[in-house]
């Protein structure tokens, strides 16, 4: 078992903590504990629907981006999730061996791996869809008629500032593609 006295952080998320107080004294300790709850219950409802066919949470990840951005390169794939090449690459290599995802040679780049939906991939993205939009849709309208906009600038708030315009372009280009595809 790892030390749990032992807390490696990076400098970045030092620089960003707040001043040093009791973790118990501080007031947004309650905001901390909400967001553990809602994470575990948003990601729980797919967890759900994964856990019959063998997959876990990184498979959720991978469907979702690949069914949001089909033809995304492996290379920008780890770059969202912020994983391991070798922990994205048994990910790929099962959703791809049952037939959710399928790997594709670039065509200017034979060497670069491009990632689609197969049909069976984009119902399984279209499950976790409609499972975590009814849970949204419900806390967006008990947050009030302004929720929805409060709650987006929140949550882009709590990117990291460096990330939010790449991240804000990546949702808008994927609305676009999906607009755009035929229903």
């Amino acid at each position: 078992m790892a030390d749990i006295n032992t807390l490696l952080v990076s400098e970045p998320a030092i620089a960003r903590a707040a001043p040093s107080e009791d973790a118990d004294s501080l007031p947004l300790v309650d905001f901390i504990e909400l967001l553990f709850f809602a994470y575990r219950d948003f990601v729980g409802d797919p967890d759900q629907i994964l856990a019959p066919i063998g997959f876990g949470r990184a498979h959720h990840r991978v469907v979702h981006f690949v069914n949001r951005h089909p033809g995304m390169r492996v290379t920008d794939l780890l770059d969202i999730l912020r994983i391991t090449k070798q922990s994205l690459g048994r990910v790929l290599r099962e959703l791809v061996d049952e037939g959710f995802v399928e790997s594709r040679a670039g065509a200017a780049d034979r060497r670069q791996r491009l990632l689609f939906p197969t049909a069976k991939g984009e119902a399984l993205a279209r499950q976790f869809v409609s499972i975590q939009g009814k849970r949204l849709a419900g806390a967006l309208e008990a947050s009030g008629p302004d929720g929805r906009e409060a709650v987006r600038r929140f949550l882009l708030a709590m990117i990291d500032p460096e990330d939010r315009t790449a991240v804000e372009r990546l949702i808008q280009r994927a609305d676009r593609a999906a607009r755009a595809r035929p229903a």
